[in-house]
């Protein structure tokens, strides 16, 4: 009977899981936010980016595989932007495996982003609303205290976040300057999104059978082996690289940890907010491919290679109905990632190097930005809400209940699953965000969706979002918690001198730092509750195989 009950709650549920999944652009009414723009995409071609002899005495220089770069002094940091990692991803190379980038002559100026991929006109948590844009974008940047080669600093490799469909890493919030001045060399960049990121159609299947869909996610590979071979230009070991990201960035960390392409190329990572979204089948890939095809006004299934590369790229951006996006998820079944992630790490097949993973108090904010309501979701339950209400004593109101059911069912319960799982192979940590700036305690309920990575870079004063918010407690935070963040960079253990001590979580010992108005270690922390959205899971899994 158990069984049973398990089931039905696992079916009903999967509405959550798929309403979640799509639309693939949210509204953009996150907070904290600032208005959309239109983000006019550029053609595609590469910009006018060329090297120049013209330097400042005080410009930093460094020499990597494809030339010499000239970067700026930017508050006693070397600061370097917009470095080609991958040859432009334009017509003959639109949906192909990232290419080296050319080699150039001189000195090429390093002093300004790239232009951040097509995107639609969105944005969550700095994610998105790009004032430039281009096909041509596949630029990486650098933060660095030092140039010098023997310096052997660690390195911290950011992935953006943005659902595979919005964002870059030229952002503000992802300034790398607080985190390089601790001693890292901190790298932010771009990768392809969207449909011409994640792809699939018979003539690519054609020319390239059984080829390539997750093309972001090489880039992404491709953006870790530059660092193999650059960072010790810009005064970083190549030895100690930790990748980390936020929502479809977290989930990037966690399909490196699965890509058998991907390892060896890092060292540690960090996954915030990653999600307990299904990955999707080629099958399913192909069927949006061809929709995508139809809504271009070409011959859906029939159209051709070539007929597809010559459609613009900004043609792309708007098609995110639900039955032609693949957003928020990776696809299943390429190079890059042969199965599912939650497979592979049930299977103890992942890159066994550390991890810390965790998830924010009020995530389900990404899914009202979706257009999903959390009242309405929990009316929807029927009577399959009485099941549910136990778990959430003292919460009466359906808007509440449905947000933490959202967020521990597609957050935090995936967080602790992911973390046991992991602590078989790997040292594993976990955490729980609940810490808001003061000024927006009275209006929220929680740390939102990418509330916590202004206190990871201690960004809140290039941020727009988060200029003349942050009070004296709340840089007091930002800075302990880079301090987590860089410590677990430099050393593989989250632990710098003077703080609580973050013990290990793994199946016997259920530890989870909970960064609140206090930081404090907490035993079994929601492990009752959380436990059982597992079983769920694990039970929707089954039916999910079945069908």
């Amino acid at each position: 009977m158990r069984n049973k009950i398990m089931n039905c709650l696992a079916a009903a549920l999967l509405t959550v899981i798929v309403a979640c999944a799509a639309p693939a652009v949210p509204s953009p009414t996150m907070a904290p936010t600032i208005p959309p723009t239109p983000a006019p995409i550029v053609a595609t071609t590469v910009l006018p980016m060329t090297p120049t002899l013209d330097s400042s005495s005080n410009a930093p220089r460094v020499k990597i595989s494809s030339g010499e770069l000239e970067g700026a002094r930017e508050n006693n940091l070397n600061v370097f932007k917009g470095i080609p990692f991958a040859a432009p991803p334009v017509g003959e190379l639109r949906w192909q495996n990232p290419q080296p980038a050319a080699a150039w002559q001189g000195v090429r100026q390093a002093n300004a982003f790239g232009p951040a991929c097509p995107q639609p006109s969105a944005k969550i948590e700095g994610a998105g609303a790009s004032d430039q844009q281009s096909e041509d974008c596949l630029y990486l940047n650098v933060w660095t205290p030092t140039a010098d080669p023997n310096a052997k600093l660690p390195v911290m490799v950011w992935i953006h976040g943005g659902a595979l469909v919005i964002g870059d890493g030229g952002s503000p919030l992802y300034d790398g300057a607080a985190l390089a001045e601790r001693g890292a060399v901190v790298m932010t960049f771009n990768y392809r999104l969207g449909h011409l990121g994640f792809f699939s159609h018979p003539a690519l299947d054609q020319a390239y059978p059984n080829g390539t869909v997750n093309f972001g996610l090489l880039d992404q590979i491709a953006a870790l082996k530059w660092v193999q071979q650059n960072i010790s230009a810009f005064g970083g070991d190549p030895n100690n690289v930790t990748i980390f990201g936020e929502s479809a960035g977290a989930q990037s960390v966690l399909a490196l940890f699965a890509s058998p392409l991907a390892q060896g190329l890092f060292h540690r990572g960090i996954a915030e907010s990653s999600y307990g979204i299904p990955s999707h089948t080629r099958a399913k890939a192909l069927e949006a491919g061809i929709n995508v095809a139809d809504a271009l006004g070409l011959d859906g299934a029939d159209a051709t290679l070539e007929e597809l590369r010559a459609v613009p790229a900004e043609k792309f951006a708007p098609l995110n109905q639900k039955n032609m996006t693949l957003a928020p998820s990776f696809v299943v079944g390429d190079a890059a990632l042969p199965e599912p992630i939650l497979e592979t790490f049930e299977k103890s097949k992942q890159a066994p190097v550390p991890l810390i993973i965790g998830s924010n108090s009020d995530e389900a904010t990404v899914a009202e930005a979706f257009g999903i309501d959390p009242a309405d979701l929990i009316k929807q339950l029927g009577l399959l809400r009485i099941a549910i209400k136990p778990l959430y004593p003292g919460v009466n109101d359906n808007a509440q209940l449905g947000s933490e059911l959202i967020r521990d069912l597609i957050f935090t319960s995936f967080a602790k699953r992911i973390s046991d799982l992991h602590s078989a192979r790997a040292p594993s940590w976990r955490y729980y965000f609940d810490y808001l700036p003061e000024k927006e305690r009275a209006q929220d309920s929680g740390v939102p969706h990418g509330g916590e990575i202004v206190f990871v870079f201690g960004s809140e004063d290039v941020s727009p979002e988060y200029k003349n918010v942050f009070t004296a407690a709340d840089r007091a935070m930002a800075k302990r918690v880079g301090d987590y963040w860089f410590e677990f960079a430099r050393s593989s253990s989250p632990n710098p001198d003077g703080e609580p001590e973050w013990a290990q979580n793994d199946l016997k010992n259920d530890n989870t730092m909970e960064f609140g108005e206090t930081i404090a270690l907490q035993k079994n922390f929601m492990r009752a509750r959380l436990n059982v959205f597992i079983g769920l899971l694990k039970a929707l899994g089954k039916i999910l195989n079945r069908e």
